[in-house]
């Protein structure tokens, strides 16, 4: 009989099948971090930030709400890195070295380091356009979403656990006195307000080995997509011993019989 082979192998396609499903090799050959983005500076916002890494590619997902919503009567746009080389921490008012009530983007340096990678919604991601207005998520509460390939530099501070969101841009009517008519230790043609940290998160690594299906959109961190892989997972193990032990059992039979 030669039934036994060809269940075997079929079965074992059915199972390499599943493995190869979206989702499923991902889960291997990626890995995931995420970061709870608190207020800095009293700015009363907050957020959800999530990086699926393959290789150096890098996909995004971020949320925000709460932040200063207008600049100019235009919608405020917020400027976004991923800051390396220091502690890999976010500042505490400790920082505000000048006594003005702010911590200004060089003040916060020391613990989240300088800029790796810009979080621009287009174009160059490098640190040359870290203050580049245009290019930066705008509005009060915003959804960013962007796949691209990050540096070394970035890359090893991830993966060391030392790198650190920041979202720059306050209201400059809630600054203190004696810090609203300051200027940008970045940019000084813009006030202060406009490149100091308004939220801050350290980047972790995630429990998910990849991003869920359904919930990209929001960086929610939902674990329903690693649940659901390891179920499709154990299911294409349990494929591979079934087809196994069928044909182990086909063999002996043919065996006996002859």
């Amino acid at each position: 009989m030669k039934k036994a082979p060809f269940l075997a192998a079929s079965s074992v396609a059915l199972g390499v099948g599943l493995l190869a499903m979206p989702g499923i090799a991902s889960a291997a050959d990626g890995s995931s971090y995420q970061a709870q983005l608190a207020q800095v500076n009293g700015s009363g916002a907050s957020g959800t930030f999530m990086l699926a890494l393959n290789g150096s590619s890098a996909t995004i997902t971020e949320h925000v709400s709460g932040l200063a919503s207008t600049f100019n009567n235009a919608p405020y746009p917020h400027v976004q890195h991923i800051h390396i080389g220091a502690k890999g921490e976010c500042p505490t008012m400790s920082a505000d070295t000048s006594g003005d009530g702010v911590i200004s983007t060089t003040e916060g340096g020391p613990s989240y380091g300088a800029i790796g990678t810009t979080l621009s919604t287009s174009g160059d991601t490098s640190p040359a356009a870290g203050t580049t207005l245009t290019v930066a998520p705008s509005g009060g509460s915003f959804d960013y979403s962007r796949t691209f390939d990050l540096d070394g530099a970035t890359l090893a501070s991830v993966k060391a656990g030392t790198a650190v969101i920041v979202v720059h841009g306050l209201d400059p009517a809630k600054l203190p006195a004696a810090a609203q008519a300051e200027k940008s230790d970045l940019v000084p043609s813009l006030p202060l307000a406009a490149t100091s940290p308004a939220l801050c998160g350290t980047l972790t690594a995630s429990q998910m080995s990849s991003m869920p299906n359904g919930s990209a959109a929001t960086g929610g961190g939902s674990t329903a997509g690693l649940q659901n892989e390891g179920v499709i997972g154990g299911g294409a193990a349990l494929v591979l011993a079934g087809a196994a032990a069928g044909a182990f059992a086909m063999r002996r039979r043919t065996s006996t019989a002859n």
